[in-house]
């Protein structure tokens, strides 16, 4: 056996693309791909965005990285632009998402630690997604990410996606939080209802445990609001968030209370590149652009455009598609058969880049800047790809 120079860890497609431009994708033998799968929830401003390119490019050239050892005046800047903009009182600074909830678990553990107690457990839901790090995997009941890595990490409990009494059932004395997404990606795009979300922060309140969201892919203004909890009208103790966070450079972020964060001192955590120049100047670009209401307006407008044209797409294929769900161009296309071989022909045939999800789940992300034209030729490729799609023999 000859392995390959790329760890063979992913079933690579056929499209190879090298260049960007807005919501297209270019591949190395020129064809193009309207992408409405944005690096899984990552370009949220598209390709060769003006100002973030400009952010990225100045900064390159004056200082990308020195480590967490000295005085960090750019990170100091996006922090505090971060604590102005959400719930946080104080920030860490990752290289992924995976990594920001791996701070997100420390620092819920530390925080009980920190004042002589033992709690350590966390309750997490069935079908969740946290990351691919041994922490990640073992807050996720999927068996797929388990194989070939056991022992998992003990220390969490699984309940069902929804299931407020389950939550509650499953607290005990070494109870320590909550994890969850409040849209579940990966777990097919399936958003929690109002009373979940109120009634875990209410638990948590209750019995003393912190309320920990991973808004990893449904945070940065990809659901209409800056994150996703607020169209619940709740606030966490801790949150991870990366994705969308630097526009398509690879960073997230933890973000705390103080109270939650009390564990967290010196030496307990650490990053020799989180935080460095170069991404805080990626996430401060993208800031400047999103976190404002014209902009999270938008989004929320242009994606009930999106939903309602899908909706009365889907009627026309009732054999194919049962429905369409999520947040603001956070939407997930549910269909009657496994999905990944759809998204394959609409990739292969039309020019069409979605991302399957569990479920049977057909993800639509596209960048949150796109426009009507964009959402028309959607629709066009969408269509002719399930007018000439030929389902594979189960």
């Amino acid at each position: 056996m000859t392995i390959t120079p790329l760890m063979p860890v992913y079933p690579r497609c056929g499209f190879r693309p090298v260049r960007g431009e807005g919501a297209w994708l270019i591949s190395e033998d020129g064809s193009r791909a309207l992408d409405f799968a944005s690096g899984i929830a990552v370009n949220l401003l598209g390709h060769g965005h003006p100002h973030l390119t400009q952010a990225i490019q100045e900064q390159a050239a004056t200082l990308m990285h020195v480590s967490n050892l000295y005085g960090s005046p750019q990170g100091e800047i996006f922090a505090q632009r971060l604590v102005d903009t959400t719930f946080a009182d104080t920030v860490f600074f990752t290289n992924s998402g995976a990594e920001a909830v791996e701070c997100a678990i420390k620092a819920a553990r530390a925080y009980h630690q920190s004042q002589g107690s033992d709690r350590f457990e966390i309750i997490t839901f069935k079908n969740a997604f946290h990351g691919r790090t041994m922490a990640t995997i073992s807050a996720s009941n999927q068996e797929k990410m388990h194989h070939g890595f056991s022992p998992l990490l003990n220390g969490f409990r699984y309940v069902d996606f929804d299931d407020l009494e389950g939550a509650k059932a499953a607290i005990n004395e070494n109870t320590a939080a909550f994890l969850v997404e409040p849209i579940q990606g990966e777990g097919g795009v399936r958003p929690a209802s109002d009373a979940f979300m109120k009634g875990l922060r209410e638990l948590a309140d209750e019995h003393g445990i912190l309320l920990v969201l991973d808004e990893v892919q449904c945070g940065v203004a990809r659901t209409g609001a800056l994150y996703a909890h607020e169209l619940y009208g709740i606030t966490p103790d801790i949150m991870a968030s990366a994705k969308g966070i630097g526009g398509g450079f690879p960073f997230g972020a933890c973000l705390a209370t103080e109270e939650a964060a009390r564990g967290m001192v010196v030496g307990t955590h650490g990053s020799t590149y989180g935080g460095n120049p170069l991404a805080m100047a990626a996430g401060n670009a993208v800031w400047d652009v999103v976190a404002n209401d014209e902009f999270l307006e938008h989004v929320r407008t242009i994606g009930e455009k999106l939903r309602a044209a899908i909706e009365q797409f889907i009627g026309n294929y009732p054999d194919l598609f049962t429905g369409v769900r999520g947040k603001g161009l956070m939407l997930g296309i549910t269909m009657t058969r496994e999905t990944r071989s759809f998204v394959a022909h609409l990739r292969d045939n039309h020019g069409l880049l979605t991302v399957a999800a569990g479920d049977n789940t057909l993800r639509v992300l596209p960048p949150l800047n796109i426009d009507e034209g964009h959402i028309a030729t959607f629709i066009e490729k969408l269509s002719a790809g399930a007018a000439d799609y030929e389902a594979p023999e189960s």
